[in-house]
């Protein structure tokens, strides 16, 4: 089940994807789903809306760091990549695919945002879930971290970061921009047409994650397994997937279909909330569990052998 991932030898193809607010599951929970991804042997991505720093990750832990920008200032954005790049983090990733939020119906019906609201509704559910209220109380409310940065104090950098949007006017030439900055590897994450993942290897980007931020942004948009099969077709770069990953099945599909790797998100979440660090290591054994399993199932010894042969598509 082992593959060559950027360079780097990993016991199964996964990566834990870059997801925010990590804290609200568990105590440090940036740090946790770090350590439970050393410990496997696998990357672990810090999202630039987590809840501990790029910093603080970094001390913590000892295994593949990367880490995903979402600019929502430039002159912020190129703070996280010197920040990234001064802590050790070996790859990063461009997150492209939420120029504007999405209108995500369940965070709206429940209030969800940072600082949190305390409505009856979400005082009620508190106390139904004491576990986690105490664990809130004793650790302190989640933040923001990578902007509470001095120099993330700027007056125009703060009313950005108020507005809560990114900056959708980053365009190619900023793309072109970053690979001139960034002197490791470099993903995109977000793509789903083909002329993009064109695009991308000609300005010299190193891998390409087909996504469609989990169906969270537009509930009609395609599914990236849908675009996967054809992107080996358009470009040589490496490509990745996620959204929608639950079982070790899938990702052998994935695999068959092209994939260099499943990136995991939910699935890790999961894992996390139930039981810490410990959570997301049962996860991610459980998946390993299941890629084998139906790696038997189908006769394919090597999962580096996989191809479409092993797939009735329609």
């Amino acid at each position: 089940m082992s593959i060559d991932l950027l360079g780097k030898r990993i016991p199964a193809p996964m990566v834990i994807a870059p997801t925010g607010l990590n804290g609200i599951f568990w105590p440090d929970g940036d740090i946790e789903l770090a350590k439970a991804a050393a410990r496997f042997g696998i990357p672990f991505v810090l999202s630039t809306a987590s809840t501990s720093s790029i910093e603080e990750v970094a001390r913590a832990s000892d295994g593949q760091f990367w880490f995903q920008l979402y600019v929502v200032h430039r002159r912020l954005a190129d703070l996280l990549v010197s920040r990234a790049q001064n802590a050790g983090c070996t790859t990063l990733i461009l997150t492209t695919d939420v120029g504007v939020n999405g209108k995500r119906e369940r965070d709206l019906r429940n209030g969800f945002g940072l600082p949190m609201k305390y409505t009856m509704k979400a005082v009620m559910d508190g106390m139904l879930h004491p576990r986690w209220s105490w664990n809130l109380l004793t650790s302190g409310m989640p933040q923001l971290a990578n902007f509470a940065s001095q120099q993330s104090q700027d007056a125009e950098i703060q009313a950005a970061l108020l507005k809560r949007q990114m900056d959708a006017s980053f365009s190619w030439a900023d793309l072109a921009r970053l690979r001139d900055m960034w002197p490791h590897k470099l993903l995109v994450k977000g793509l789903i047409r083909e002329d993009d993942l064109a695009r991308c290897a000609a300005l010299g980007v190193d891998g390409v994650i087909l996504s469609n931020h989990g169906g969270r942004q537009l509930d009609s948009a395609v599914s990236p397994i849908q675009v996967l099969a054809n992107a080996a077709c358009v470009t040589s770069l490496p490509s990745f997937v996620d959204s929608g990953i639950r079982r070790g099945a899938d990702i052998v599909k994935a695999m068959a279909l092209g994939a260099g790797a499943a990136f995991l998100g939910r699935a890790t979440l999961y894992g996390l909330a139930a039981r810490g660090q410990e959570g997301v290591l049962e996860v991610l054994n459980l998946l390993k569990s299941e890629i084998d399993t139906t790696l038997a199932q189908i006769g394919c010894a090597d999962i580096n052998d996989l191809s479409r042969d092993y797939l009735l598509v329609q």
